[in-house]
């Protein structure tokens, strides 16, 4: 039996793996303590299987957990107290950054210059210079190190980042500065920039290392006890957790990388996309849309592979802080349906980016929350049953979702409570639109070549009508859609990323001062193998990071070999990187000289051992001919209401109509037909004619 939990603003969902069948589960999460949440989802499923919570865990054998905590810990400020030490001479590479105002508006001064990672009060500087090549200019100071640790232990810091000019080429001052602070600061997290970003450009590796050891302590708190409890309740299995490449690493070892848990739970969308899309033969591009209690994540599969972006920001692009990592292409934005809404003194109507939350939650829940969200807007427009919510175990109020409408937007509006709510979906779907329009249309994507996969709890509320918007011509629903990014856990391959600096030209290429350095990647990546059974499969992948010589940024290239055995091996890189610079920029410069800067390995291990099944559910949906009155087209209307698992197979039906699940439901608009595929889920079509144009 396998485990997948995935940690949201709102619920933490569980897929349970059991054979060729799988169950979804949801229950809040609890922020105070999000290993709580991963508790009371696991007890949840255990008594809806008639098990224990021990019971449960003693079948399981790998557990797989998608978590937002490293970045909750950043974007509230409950980090680690970091202090930065970095080359005398060089205090203000977190304040400056990549220089200038690179990605703000060049002369809108009233956009204030982005705080740094670390206070400029918590940065030393360390008396020490290596050259580019590696040779000892000045050597590091004892005793200034003696100084610097008083000041440290001072000031109350948990967590130290050091980041030195060419520590990349000779580490050997950061690692001498670890073996002192060690010493004299014991208990003290320590992160070097060698080892967790071996890569050109100081604020990029700055950046990553300050982010690194602030989230330590947090990561490895939160991983400890959620392990420990997992343990005491009869869990012997593996833990994992997925990292911002969808990739998975074991707990222990991710809590002392913990950068690389950033956007861990929405990384794991993208792979059940990836699956979903090839399982109901669909085509191979698609747009994955995960619709949450507090956000909206956006991600695509693009000819069958998940694209990966550079530049991974934590916050806004520019004014957030950089991970200088690659991570999912993800597009994020506060919409869900736990977004208020709410009308400003201008009379101008917002919803979200704020969210209620797990706690109180919308209005409707009942829990103390009294301001109108999403879903409250949906409940009041019909498209929810409030007894058959999360299965019929929360029971909504209509009259309390009423009166949050009524106060923050109607009255304010003076306009009806149905208008009033009407107005607060179409602005919703409006701002889902554009978080889509920023990762197709905005990257040279058309929107209409692809699939729309509505995934989250919420995404059957506005999917058709932002698909409708958007141009799109189908809308797949999976069978797990409601848990899309846990079911993306059970898929994630065991995986890992090494690199190393080394600067080559294309001119006088060093066949062999290369191989030396795919050499020692392939060892790193067999001794990661070491830890994995010998009848896993596995890869292997190396690539490059290079450029036209003068040129400032690197583009990624595949490489064909393991290692340049002849000039035939170098011919075909230097073809490689002309043909992709080409397909990127429209521009090749055949006789230019190239340079190959970062080398990268990455090893990748499958674990399953057979397809991913299909779920599972009681079929205790609405009864046969089921109706309910429902806001369609612009009027409250009655429509059917059909269950997701009791819809024949293959069978076609037209909208307007509303399908049920425990965990989701699906407004289907008017002009559009569905079925339900051989593999569970629900394709819907909508009508040539009619896409593009307001419902």
């Amino acid at each position: 039996m396998r485990l997948a939990v995935d940690t949201g603003g709102t619920f933490t969902d569980l897929v349970i793996e059991d054979g060729d069948a799988l169950r979804l589960f949801k229950a809040p999460t609890t922020p105070a303590n999000p290993a709580d949440g991963v508790l009371d989802v696991l007890a949840t499923a255990a008594d809806a299987l008639g098990l224990s919570r021990r019971g449960l865990l003693e079948r399981a054998d790998l557990l797989v957990h998608g978590t937002t905590t490293a970045t909750n810990a950043i974007v509230t400020g409950r980090t680690a107290r970091t202090a930065f030490l970095t080359t005398a001479g060089h205090p203000d590479v977190l304040v400056l950054r990549e220089g200038g105002r690179i990605g703000l508006p060049l002369f809108d001064h009233s956009i204030p210059f982005p705080k740094p990672y670390v206070p400029r009060a918590l940065t030393f500087e360390v008396p020490e210079r290596v050259a580019p090549d590696g040779e000892v200019v000045t050597p590091l100071d004892d005793s200034a190190i003696d100084g610097i640790c008083d000041q440290l232990e001072a000031r109350g810091v948990e967590a130290v980042a050091v980041c030195l000019l060419w520590s990349i080429v000779n580490p050997a001052h950061e690692l001498r500065l670890e073996e002192k602070l060690s010493q004299r600061l014991p208990g003290v997290f320590i992160s070097l920039s060698h080892r967790v970003n071996p890569s050109l450009r100081e604020y990029r590796r700055a950046s990553s290392t300050a982010i690194d050891v602030s989230l330590k302590p947090v990561m490895s708190a939160y991983l400890g006890q959620l392990e420990e409890r997992l343990r005491d309740e009869g869990y012997q299995g593996r833990l994992l957790v997925v990292t911002s490449q969808g990739m998975m690493k074991d707990a222990g070892e991710l809590a002392m990388t913990p950068i690389h848990a950033v956007k861990s739970g929405p990384a794991m969308a993208p792979v059940a996309a990836q699956h979903y899309v090839r399982r109901c033969g669909l085509g191979e591009s698609a747009i994955v849309a995960d619709t949450g209690g507090t956000t909206y994540d956006v991600a695509l599969v693009r000819h069958g592979e998940i694209p990966e972006t550079r530049e991974t920001w934590i916050g806004r692009p520019y004014l957030g802080h950089m991970t200088g990592f690659p991570s999912v292409d993800i597009s994020s934005v506060g919409a869900g349906g736990g977004s208020i809404a709410r009308v400003d003194e201008g009379g101008l109507l917002h919803v979200g980016p704020q969210s209620t939350g797990a706690l109180p939650g919308p209005a409707c829940y009942g829990r103390g929350g009294h301001r109108a969200t999403v879903t409250d807007a949906a409940l009041v427009l019909g498209h929810i049953d409030p007894d058959y919510f999360l299965g019929g175990k929360m029971v909504l109020d209509v009259a309390l979702a009423r009166a949050a409408i009524d106060a923050d937007v109607a009255l304010p509006l003076g306009i009806s409570t149905v208008a009033a709510a009407a107005a607060i979906m179409a602005l919703a779907t409006e701002t889902m639109a554009g978080a889509i329009e920023d990762i197709t249309v905005n990257q040279g994507i058309d929107p209409r070549d692809a699939v729309l996969i509505g995934g989250g709890g919420a995404a059957g509320l506005n999917s058709i009508a932002i698909a409708r918007r958007l141009g799109c011509h189908t809308v797949l629903f999976p069978d797990g859609g409601a848990a899309i990014s846990a079911v993306g856990g059970l898929l994630c391959p065991l995986s890992d990323d090494f690199s190393e600096f080394g600067v080559v030209g294309s001119h006088d290429f060093g066949r062999t001062q290369v191989n030396d350095v795919l050499a020692r990647l392939d060892e790193r990546c067999r001794t990661f193998l070491d830890h994995v059974s010998d009848d896993v499969p596995s890869a292997i992948m190396f690539s490059v990071e290079a450029r036209y010589a003068q040129q400032i940024w690197e583009i990624k290239i595949p490489l064909r070999v393991a290692r340049f055995e002849s000039d035939d091996d170098v011919a075909a890189l230097l073809d490689d990187f002309h043909r992709v610079h080409g397909e990127l920029f429209a521009f090749e410069d055949r006789a230019g000289e190239i340079e190959f800067v970062n080398w990268r390995a990455r090893v990748s291990c499958d674990l399953r051992t057979a397809p991913l099944g299909t779920i599972s559910t009681e079929r205790d949906g609405p009864p046969s001919g089921a109706t309910r009155t429902g806001w369609f087209a612009g009027t409250m209307t009655d429509v059917p209401v059909h269950g997701f698992d009791t819809l024949p197979e293959g069978a076609k039906f037209d909208g307007p109509a509303i399908i049920e699940t425990a965990l989701t439901t699906i407004v289907v608009e008017a002009e559009t037909t569905f079925r339900r595929d051989e593999s569970g889920s629900v394709v819907v079509e909508l009508e040539t004619g009619n896409v593009g144009t307001p419902a």
